[in-house]
């Protein structure tokens, strides 16, 4: 065979690789050609270019999770705390990642760093440890929005970790245990107004039997009656005393007569 035509046909073989190229079911090309994008992305599976005269990128569309570091943070009550998240981000339109952005993960990535910093920076710490769920969703509009015109859908955004300075950690550790006492407090004088709230109906009821008060006195020897007791109290009402004291103590002699000769 001609050494010319096998070189030809290798050349031709090895030209055919460069043209073939596969994607993944995740992955699209944006393809250049002689520098001017074409209209549709290629993708998944096998694809053929013109090399040369084509180039493509390929460009992932799975979801990126990227961890922002710790940023330092100062509220809008003047506590500094750094504060770090996790930003969820996908590619929708790979040939806007490609022509808006020169790197569109380190732009997104600058982005949520700043946003994270402004957005928190507008709170008070307060808010921003019992609302994450509010922030976490401002954070996502104000990403999304800002993303959008790039081709880059952000997903979700999540506050993970708020470091608190020691002095501050002890200072909300006296706070909560002051709340602690004081609802303590309120739930002691509550109990304490329904029971007078209660002694005071009971009154009500026994001044108006005032046998009941007898039949309480026998509950109350039942109740000491039933333990192994040797000494028993019980309650003579003061109004019975007074009786008896009357009938034993014999009535004050009345005053002598004026002029009268005492013996």
């Amino acid at each position: 065979m001609d050494p010319v035509v096998i070189t030809v046909v290798v050349i031709f073989l090895l030209w055919v690789m460069k043209c073939l190229n596969v994607l993944r079911e995740y992955e699209r090309a944006v393809t250049f050609r002689l520098g001017r994008l074409l209209a549709v992305d290629k993708g998944p599976g096998l694809i053929f270019i013109l090399w040369p005269i084509d180039t493509i990128i390929r460009i992932s569309l799975r979801i990126t999770a990227w961890d922002v570091p710790s940023q330092d943070i100062i509220t809008r009550d003047n506590v500094s705390v750094k504060v770090n998240a996790v930003v969820y981000f996908r590619v929708l339109s790979a040939q806007k990642a490609v022509v808006e952005l020169e790197n569109y993960r380190y732009a997104v990535e600058q982005l949520a760093q700043t946003t994270l910093r402004s957005v928190l920076g507008e709170v008070e710490l307060d808010d921003l440890l019992s609302q994450r769920e509010k922030l976490n969703a401002r954070l996502q509009t104000i990403l999304d929005e800002h993303t959008e015109p790039w081709g880059i859908k952000v997903a979700k955004v999540e506050v993970k970790q708020v470091d608190l300075p020691q002095d501050m950690q002890r200072a909300i550790a006296r706070q909560a245990e002051a709340e602690r006492e004081r609802r303590a407090k309120i739930i002691n004088a509550d109990g304490e107004f329904q029971a007078s709230e209660k002694l005071s109906e009971a009154a009500h009821i026994l001044a108006r039997e005032p046998i009941t008060i007898t039949l309480r006195y026998l509950q109350t020897l039942a109740e000491i009656g039933t333990e192994k007791n040797t000494t028993i109290v019980f309650p003579i009402p003061v109004e019975l005393l007074s009786a008896l004291m009357g009938k034993f103590v014999p009535p004050a002699a009345p005053d002598a007569a004026p002029g009268a000769t005492p013996k």
